[in-house]
């Protein structure tokens, strides 16, 4: 694929966008894609990238991605006309609910995890629901794309220093309280998530989540990325990333 545009949303992260000569294939949200970083000898294994959204206007693909090392630092300087090599889709995504449409859906999502439910929150919104976006973070800096989301739904804001929104974290935000919701979508840190999963249980409110294991070869060759499930150890490249959280053994 080759790049379009490369935006700085802030120090540590960026949003790649990229396109083909020719339509690109069907992707679900909750999908992600292995990017082989070229250039970096330090870099021998692609890295996992969640699919941040699909404009299938301008047949283009984003990525957001959090400069973490090499590899992600070496994506934050491609440019316009590089081509990039990725493998895509790769996983199994989100469920799209079939229940009325009057039903109240939740996207919680923290720090870079939030990416994928942007993408998740426009198909949502293609087919009739009205998304809602729960987004939470260290501080206010840490919180991107605020406007793509608010243009989607209405977005509620939670930092743990108090600088954008409610101070503390995503379960204490008062939205809980003052709504009810139907079902539950998360992705973001693992403590984070497992709090919303221990929310939902309690609550009685279906929630999948999104896991973020560490992932070398995305096929399920490398064994790396292997969960604990109720039906036995999985892939989570190949059998997720996203699962309900009744198929996972966490202590919720």
């Amino acid at each position: 694929m080759k790049v379009t545009e490369n935006v700085r949303l802030h120090p540590k992260y960026c949003l790649l966008k990229l396109t083909a000569d020719r339509k690109l294939p069907a992707m679900i949200p909750g999908q992600f894609v292995q990017v082989r970083v070229d250039g970096s000898p330090q870099t021998f294994l692609r890295r996992p990238i969640s699919v941040n959204y699909v404009d299938r206007q301008a047949n283009e693909l984003w990525l957001l991605i959090q400069l973490v090392g090499e590899g992600t630092r070496r994506m934050a300087e491609y440019q316009a006309g590089d081509v990039v090599n990725l493998l895509l889709p790769l996983g199994n995504g989100f469920s799209v609910p079939q229940i009325p449409l009057a039903s109240k859906l939740l996207l919680i999502g923290g720090g870079v995890g939030a990416a994928p439910l942007l993408f998740l929150g426009d198909t949502l919104k293609s087919v009739g629901f009205t998304p809602e976006f729960l987004l939470g973070a260290r501080t206010k800096d840490d919180i991107v794309q605020l406007p793509e989301f608010e243009k989607t739904g209405a977005t509620y804001v939670t930092t743990e220093d108090g600088s954008a929104g409610e101070k503390g974290f995503v379960t204490n935000h008062s939205v809980l309280a003052a709504k009810t919701f139907d079902r539950i979508y998360t992705c973001g840190p693992e403590p984070m998530m497992l709090a919303v999963a221990g929310y939902a249980k309690a609550a009685g409110i279906p929630c999948d989540v999104s896991l973020e294991n560490r992932m070398a070869c995305g096929i399920g060759a490398c064994l790396c990325c292997v969960e604990k499930t109720v039906k036995g150890n999985v892939c989570v490249c190949t059998e997720g990333p996203v699962f309900n959280i009744n198929q996972l053994t966490w202590q919720i």
